[in-house]
């Protein structure tokens, strides 16, 4: 069957693309929400043109699926509903997602995917977070692109996602930020062809989150 991967440039999209290449499945396509206007990848806050190197170093074509800010629920539902409907997505008849144990969000997924005829797969499903956290520091490296100050300190912004990141996480913050407590952008790891090089930039708060501006090194030297 041809395989979507939903991917958000972030450290459980890697660790599925991953898995999904351990099992001999290799996506046909990577789906990606960019919100218009700022162009950046929805929620994490990354640069659109960092997401296009990601991309090209997977080697796998990408779609992105532009949305606005901010974006109603059924603005976004009707968005992806004509991304699905469209080449190349319209040959595809999985879609694989990178959660790990949120049921809500699973269960979402499989009912707004069930109409169009389609199967919704989780190569991560019920891995236990911390060891999952481990082997990704082993073989990646990564940036906290952004982070919820409710549930972090917003010094966490930028810093590598690495062994001693996690050794400074507090008691009650998933490793992986499972609950929305940070998100990541990767730049190296065995899913890449080649690493892409990054530097951070300017940390700002913006609608109640805490972003870095992560720049492709360059860029950042300019």
């Amino acid at each position: 069957m041809s395989l979507a991967l939903a991917w958000s440039g972030g450290k459980d999209s890697a660790l599925a693309l991953a898995a999904l290449r351990a099992a001999r499945r290799e996506p046909s396509v990577l789906l990606t929400t960019v919100t218009e206007g700022v162009e950046r990848i929805s929620i994490h806050g990354v640069r659109r043109e960092l997401l296009l190197a990601q991309a090209a170093s997977t080697g796998i074509p990408l779609v992105e699926v532009r949305i606005p800010l901010p974006c109603p629920n059924d603005v976004y539902e009707a968005r992806m509903a004509e991304a699905l409907a469209a080449p190349p997505l319209d040959a595809v008849a999985e879609v694989a997602f990178g959660d790990l144990f949120l049921a809500d969000v699973r269960a979402y997924r499989e009912e707004r995917l069930a109409p169009t005829g389609r199967r919704a797969v989780f190569p991560l499903w019920g891995k236990d977070t911390r060891e999952l956290a481990q082997e990704f520091v082993r073989s990646f490296r990564a940036i906290v692109a952004t982070v919820d100050p409710r549930s972090l300190d917003a010094s966490f912004a930028g810093r590598a996602y690495d062994a001693a990141l996690l050794a400074d996480l507090p008691a009650g913050v998933d490793p992986c930020g499972e609950n929305g407590e940070f998100h990541t952008f990767v730049h190296a790891g065995p899913v890449f062809d080649r690493p892409i090089a990054v530097e951070t930039g300017e940390v700002v708060t913006r609608d109640g989150f805490v972003y870095v501006d992560i720049l492709p090194a360059a860029k950042a030297a300019a």
